[in-house]
């Protein structure tokens, strides 16, 4: 294999190189600025400087390259309509046509359980359950669109296979993590009708695990839930996850109700006056970190041999040692 890698510079992106780097394989990463250059050349990649705005540069990135890793994307809870679009639905089909110009022969693109998001439960759903007609959330919806469009091109000559972790977590964090400590920071954290529900989790390495496979064996055309094995307590994990940064979560609690009235008012306002900032909570975020988000493995176990070695104990341990605390049990 000799890989060429989207957001090589983020979370996932970073743990994909190192482990790429690990195998043997060569990997090319896409940088649009001076740090990301210099976090591919840290993590272990090629830097090779560009965007997602332009496919000529995308092909002459992937030449040579037989496998695409497509990690960039906009992740966030709010934003501008047009930014999501651009990056997460534009940005991949423009991958898509530079992958097939140079000749790449399989591309796992990296989605997300957020693309389910339309209001109904995902209690222990799988990939059997259909993409909604009416998502949402600009992220949930871009990203249901970008995958959609990745699928729908799989053929014997160009092999494309998604991924959905739910909910990614790890040292390194730079996405989650630290939208939640500065939400505590701020005094705007609160545990959702006391965060006494499951939800699934996958561990960064696991999701690489999966990626990896996903390369190897994915079925073209196939999407595969990512996860650290059974679901947890919500509650229990994110209190464990930030104290393993020295961050107490408190005990604040909000009854779903009145989040779910907030979320409406606050994507209502902000969505038809433009107002500055963003909303206090998005439908879309309480919908995925609010109630009960658990999703099922089995068909990645089975066809790819995926195993999520990574448990959530030793990804907390990894998590406190980075943040210079002694490792203890701590769910």
């Amino acid at each position: 294999m000799r890989a060429f890698v989207t957001g090589g510079s983020g979370f996932v992106g970073r743990h994909l190189l190192t482990a790429l780097k690990v195998r043997g394989t060569p990997a090319r990463a896409l940088a649009r600025s001076t740090a990301a250059l210099a976090a591919v050349a840290e993590a272990g990649g090629e830097p090779f400087e560009g965007d997602l705005s332009d496919v000529e540069k995308l092909r002459a990135g992937m030449e040579g390259c037989d496998t695409v890793f497509h990690a960039a994307a906009v992740v966030k809870g709010w934003g501008a309509r047009s930014e999501f679009y651009e990056t997460n639905v534009r940005g991949t089909e423009r991958v898509l046509e530079a992958a097939r110009a140079a000749g790449v022969k399989r591309l796992v693109h990296v989605s997300t359980e957020a693309v389910l998001v339309d209001g109904s439960p995902l209690v222990g759903v799988d990939e059997t359950m259909p993409l909604p007609v009416r998502p949402i959330g600009d992220y949930p919806s871009t990203k249901g669109e970008a995958e959609r469009r990745v699928l729908s091109v799989s053929s014997q000559d160009f092999v494309t296979v998604a991924v959905r972790p739910r909910f990614v977590w790890g040292a390194g964090d730079t996405s989650l993590f630290p939208q939640l400590a500065e939400a505590v920071r701020t005094g705007r954290f609160r545990w959702f009708s006391g965060g006494r529900y499951l939800t699934s989790t996958c561990h960064v390495a696991n999701c690489v695990e999966g990626m990896l496979l996903a390369a190897e064996k994915g079925r073209g055309g196939e999407a595969y839930f990512l996860t650290d094995g059974a679901p947890v307590e919500f509650r229990a994990f994110i209190t464990a996850m930030l104290a393993a940064r020295g961050v107490d979560a408190g005990t604040r609690t909000l009854p779903f109700g009145v989040a779910a009235a907030t979320a409406m008012v606050g994507d209502l306002l902000w969505g038809t006056f433009g107002l500055p900032g963003r909303p206090p909570l998005t439908r879309a975020e309480l919908l995925l970190m609010g109630r009960e988000v658990t999703v099922r493995d089995d068909k990645a176990r089975a066809e790819l041999g995926y195993e999520g070695r990574r448990s959530r104990e030793e990804g907390l341990r990894e998590m406190k040692a980075e943040h210079g605390g002694a490792a203890s049990h701590m769910l």
